[in-house]
């Protein structure tokens, strides 16, 4: 049968007892890429939020900053890392609820940090947006009083600053934002 026979279905999470979630159709996923038929996490990836906020599904995160599954994601999976004990974790649930169809070892292509060579989970944070006319104007005067080297790149960013229609303070990174 096609996909788009399962348009508009739903199916119960295989680990959330008593949650359903609906079959979306989404542009990203492709015969070339992907499998056709995948989950949406709306927290963990921008395809999947855009999908998510286009048919107003909530922007639920299970996982914390450190990488662990959070409360919400059940009693048998908190505290456990997703990338390791977590992993197992659900695949045990999986066979439990008799709701795996096939198990196999796949190497996944995670981002990695280039600084620890980590992988990294993408995860939503909440996010402040502020006005910005004042953060350009600030960011401006506050620029013409650093020493750039060479002194030609100055305009450079001045420009760059001017341009900028959207500004969010970031505090996702302990070592600050460029």
């Amino acid at each position: 049968f096609s996909g788009t026979d399962l348009a508009d279905g739903s199916c119960a999470h295989p680990t959330i007892p008593g949650r359903v979630s609906p079959l979306l159709p989404a542009n990203h996923v492709t015969m070339t890429k992907g499998t056709g038929l995948v989950h949406t996490a709306p927290a963990h990836g921008m395809e999947d939020y855009s999908v998510a906020s286009h048919h107003q599904l909530p922007t639920d995160c299970l996982v914390d900053e450190s990488g662990y599954f959070t409360e919400a994601a059940g009693p048998e999976l908190k505290n456990k890392n997703v990338l390791e004990e977590g992993n197992e974790a659900v695949i045990k649930m999986l066979h439990a609820a008799g709701s795996l169809l096939k198990e196999e070892k796949y190497v996944h292509s995670y981002p990695y940090d280039w600084r620890t060579k980590k992988p990294m989970i993408i995860r939503a944070s909440k996010q402040w947006f502020v006005n910005t006319a004042d953060v350009k104007a600030t960011a401006q005067d506050v620029l013409k009083k650093v020493k750039v080297v060479p002194t030609s790149a100055m305009n450079r960013m001045l420009e760059m600053l001017d341009r900028r229609t959207f500004w969010c303070i970031s505090r996702q990174r302990c070592w600050g934002v460029p």
